[in-house]
């Protein structure tokens, strides 16, 4: 006979957010049930952020492909034990490892147990999604959830989709020591903005990586390796020859076999549907993560977290804020972007101002003998930043003070005026946002101002 488990919450799901939801819980002391199928950890640590940037630093340290996953193996296994069943059964969660199933608005069955919990958490994630594209199926292809299970084959990778994903790794094996051609259906980093991801892209083609943009995939063959058949743009057609082919496309969010229906659930293609407190149509459910979008990052998962614990545990009416997400290419050089993309902020506000700072007049940059790149900011018509970028070495660490600039809406003087330590990247932050005070500055009605009062004194 199974047991019954009455807990005060139940996660279904063991990656990043679930993960992050059932240990904050139980130190808050709640009661907690954690219900995984798969390895506790979920995509960040098998198969997504740590994998592919322990190949890109093998990579960057001149190790070959057997190497590098080595390497690569080494740091998933360090970071394991943060996520195992004996760190959260040390922290008072139960676990269960099995799959979980709905039968009622507020029942769910997972191996031997019946769980009738106060308040339930949906985290099961997200999975690649394939295009429909003749062919495809009819062969191994790659994705993210086998890719780095194999390494020393690998002759001539192809991938399909450059987004970060695509692009990273795109970067990662040709430092490798392997071919690799890249395939856009629209141009690399399409949601980035391209005056930023051109020196990505640059990097690439300079490294040795064929881009190939403004391709469609017609049909894919299997003679031995992948040929894959591409309409291009301009009207030409080529075919493409490898010894793997990576999509890297898209996911979608994993919510099959859960019940949903039964538990008075809605879901869409885009993920499950919640409202801003990341509430279910059953209002004893949330969820969060990939299972939800649209931002599918390990970073957006802990921010998930952090509204279903005010909400679930507290009640306090915590929502989701997506103004100022950030998103990182962890290539060389790094690609990083808050808020609104240039296109973004004038077809929302019309009206913008541009401050950029080139890190070639930057003195930490020069130092380092790194000066590509540049720091973007966007100013909305109020004079409060709504979006900016960086590219250029270490971009990613120069989030933060952007999020923090748009999320608290502090006006520009903040930045411009803050103290930053020399020599440091983050004073290319401090001379964008300056640049908007140049101008009102430095005119004619300003000297003979100075003109004036150094008279006066």
């Amino acid at each position: 006979m199974g047991r019954t488990l009455s807990p005060d919450l139940c996660v279904i799901g063991a990656g990043a957010a679930g993960l992050s939801i059932a240990a904050v819980a139980s130190r808050l002391g709640a009661s907690v049930v954690m219900i995984e199928a798969q390895r506790l950890g979920g995509e960040c640590l098998h198969s997504g952020c740590v994998p592919s940037k322990a190949l890109l630093a093998a990579g960057a340290d001149g190790l070959d492909l057997e190497s590098g996953y080595r390497a690569m193996r080494r740091a998933i296994e360090e970071l394991a034990p943060q996520d195992s069943v004996a760190r959260f059964e040390a922290l008072g969660v139960t676990v269960i490892q099995a799959e979980a199933r709905f039968t009622d608005e507020r029942t769910v069955e997972a191996g031997d147990a019946t769980i009738r919990a106060r308040r339930f958490v949906l985290a099961t994630g997200s999975r690649p999604e394939l295009p429909e594209i003749p062919g495809l199926a009819d062969g191994p292809c790659l994705t993210n959830e086998t890719v780095f299970d194999r390494a020393p084959d690998i002759e001539h990778l192809l991938v399909l989709g450059a987004g970060p994903m695509g692009v990273e790794l795109a970067q990662a094996y040709r430092r490798l020591g392997r071919w690799v051609t890249l395939i856009a259906r629209r141009r690399v980093l399409a949601r980035d903005d391209p005056e930023l991801a051109a020196p990505v892209i640059a990097a690439l083609e300079a490294e040795g990586v064929e881009v190939i943009e403004q391709a469609s995939v017609a049909r894919v063959e299997w003679p031995g390796g992948p040929l894959v058949g591409l309409a291009i743009g301009d009207g030409s057609s080529r075919q493409v020859a490898g010894s793997h082919l990576l999509v890297a496309t898209g996911r979608r969010a994993h919510v099959e076999g859960l019940g949903l229906e039964a538990a008075g659930i809605r879901a869409s293609a885009k993920g499950i549907v919640v409202d801003a407190r990341l509430r279910t149509t059953n209002r004893r459910v949330f969820a969060v993560g990939d299972a939800v979008g649209p931002h599918r990052f390990t970073h957006m998962a802990g921010h998930h977290a952090g509204v279903v614990i005010r909400n679930a545990l507290f009640r306090l009416p915590a929502k989701v804020d997506h103004r100022a997400v950030p998103r990182v290419t962890y290539t060389t050089p790094e690609l990083m972007q808050v808020g609104l993309t240039e296109a973004e902020a004038r077809e929302q506000h019309g009206r913008i101002e541009i401050l950029r700072h080139p890190f070639a007049e930057n003195d930490r940059a020069v130092i380092d003998s790194e000066p590509a790149g540049l720091v973007k900011l966007i100013v909305g018509p109020k004079g409060r930043l709504v979006g900016g970028g960086v590219v250029g070495i270490g971009a990613g660490e120069l989030a933060l003070p952007l999020a923090l600039m748009i999320t608290r809406r502090l006006p520009l003087s903040a930045m411009a005026g803050a103290i930053v330590p020399y020599p440091t990247r983050a004073e290319a932050l401090q001379r964008a946002a300056g640049r908007h005070y140049a101008a009102k500055l430095l005119n004619p009605r300003t000297k003979r101002l100075v003109r004036l009062v150094s008279r006066l004194s």
